[in-house]
């Protein structure tokens, strides 16, 4: 069995590594308020993550380790996780007759009915979440399997980085830990509520109900498309485009010419996402939209997308509440943060 679900320790460091860049994020807890310490955004090259697999593992490990030393803070242990795309979930219902020696054997047997690919190839974890809601004699179960190079890959670049990878997580929990935190108001009342994340080459749409991700859905859409043309067609390099984006730095003649019109296929894609989530027999009707990603600041983005689906939307920023270490500069961190979320959800799961 794998660390999806090890247990928590006084660790506070997510490492979200994405297509483009890697994030780390160190939050602390300190007089009953959690406190982000650090954090670091460091490029990759287009062949480092491919389709959410590491392919070159040391460019990875030397992205994060260079990231460690920006943040400045003497961090050990972190949190990594694998694109939900590579994830399989499974919800069990499992008597709770069973030992711990007999469920861990009953779960493989399970796993073994749904998993396309041997056992010895897979990590596998699992949860027991509790008795079940109308049968006491039974437990959920919440199983995860991945395959084992996925999982091995991210941790081991974790690990050459000078750090120890103390859990390997999967992209859709820390989302579903990221909104719960955002919004408890909203989880309270039953309230649906989503997070839309444009990430490099993958948008990605995840619904959250009574604290739960109870829908999940790619795109092959991202902020690439935009990079690719303003670099082609401006003759930046493809990290002056990516640090212009994330310090507003754009001008007015790329604005008119490449930034608005991506704009208006931004909001297309969301409604289409939408439009997917709406037909799947899930009569939940959102009442707020987190949006996140190299591209959620775009000027306008968020006013036009409010309008475009009648909901109220706004950028996912879990620094809010948050205290900031007086080192952080405060203006370029707002400038940051929407890239920020996932290895922000990831972090947190050392304070559930």
């Amino acid at each position: 069995m794998f660390g999806f679900f090890n247990k928590k320790t006084s660790t506070w460091l997510g490492v979200d590594i994405g297509s483009s860049s890697v994030k780390l994020v160190a939050l602390s807890y300190e007089k009953r308020t959690l406190c982000l310490n650090s954090y670091a955004i460091v490029g990759l090259p287009a062949s480092a993550v491919v389709d959410g697999h590491v392919q070159e593992l040391s460019v990875v490990a030397e992205a994060i380790e260079k990231g460690v030393k920006i943040c400045g803070s003497k961090l050990f242990n972190a949190i990594t996780s694998v694109p939900s795309s590579a994830v399989i979930i499974k919800h069990l219902e499992l008597s709770n007759a069973f030992s711990e020696v007999e469920l861990e054997e009953q779960v493989r047997i399970e796993a073994d009915q749904f998993i396309p690919y041997p056992l010895d190839e897979v990590a596998i974890d699992f949860v027991v979440q509790g008795p079940h809601a109308t049968n006491p004699e039974l437990n959920e179960i919440i199983l995860v399997a991945c395959r084992n190079n996925d999982v091995l890959q991210r941790e081991a670049a974790v690990n050459s980085a000078g750090l120890k990878c103390d859990i390997v997580d999967v992209d859709t929990f820390a989302i579903e830990r990221l909104l719960s935190f955002l919004n408890r108001e909203s989880i309270q009342n039953n309230d649906p509520i989503a997070s839309v994340d444009i990430g490099a080459s993958t948008m990605t749409l995840n619904v959250l109900f009574q604290g739960k991700v109870i829908y999940n859905r790619e795109q092959g859409f991202g902020s690439n498309e935009l990079v690719n043309a303003i670099h082609v067609q401006c003759g930046m390099t493809i990290e002056e485009v990516e640090q212009s984006f994330r310090l507003n730095e754009i001008s007015m003649e790329i604005e008119a010419m490449l930034i608005e019109p991506f704009r208006e296929t931004i909001k297309q894609q969301v409604s289409r996402a939408l439009q997917f989530y709406y037909s799947s027999n899930v009569q939940n009707q959102l009442s707020r939209i987190y949006i996140s990603g190299g591209c959620a600041s775009i000027k306008g983005l968020v006013e036009g997308l409010e309008e475009e689906l009648g909901i109220a939307v706004e950028l996912a920023d879990p620094f809010a509440n948050m205290e900031i270490q007086a080192k952080i500069n405060k203006a370029r961190l707002n400038k940051d943060t929407p890239v920020l979320v996932k290895a922000c959800g990831l972090a947190l799961r050392f304070f559930d």
